[in-house]
């Protein structure tokens, strides 16, 4: 099958490095230095431009009910509401469905302003083994 991208006879050409009696392979290797410190320092800002987006304060969301989550538990994304299935009143705590147990009397541990349990997890992730809070409807006697 013919090439499309070479005209017919032409064969392959090496690339076309600086070379000469004017150009010595140490300046090849200074102008190769600068390159490469001129990209780290690049990624350097933007790292460091990175992390002030991340340092600014936690913004949390609404449930869909229309109250606010507490930002010591999200941040923007880590709240859902959990369906009942998800949560058991064990003799220890509640237990959630991935296994975890969160003691009764811990500290993340909040009041839902609803009738639904929330969870909050890294990222939202349902499967996640930590949970950043609980928010436990109250039980009416």
């Amino acid at each position: 099958m013919r090439n499309l991208f070479k005209a017919p006879g032409e064969h392959s050409k090496k690339p076309n490095f600086p070379s000469g009696p004017n150009f010595s392979s140490s300046r090849a290797h200074d102008v190769c230095r600068r390159r490469v410190r001129t990209l780290l320092l690049k990624a350097a800002g933007t790292g460091l431009a990175s992390i002030g987006l991340f340092a600014a304060p936690a913004m949390a969301h609404q449930a869909p009910a229309g109250w606010q989550y507490d930002s010591s538990c999200c941040s923007g994304i880590d709240c859902y509401q959990a369906p009942t299935s998800d949560v058991k009143e064990t003799m220890n705590g509640y237990q959630l469905s991935t296994g975890e147990v969160i003691p009764y009397s811990d500290r993340r541990i909040k009041r839902s302003r609803d009738e639904y349990f929330h969870e909050c997890k890294p990222g939202g992730d349902a499967k996640s083994q930590h949970s950043f809070c609980l928010y436990v409807p109250d039980r009416g006697m």
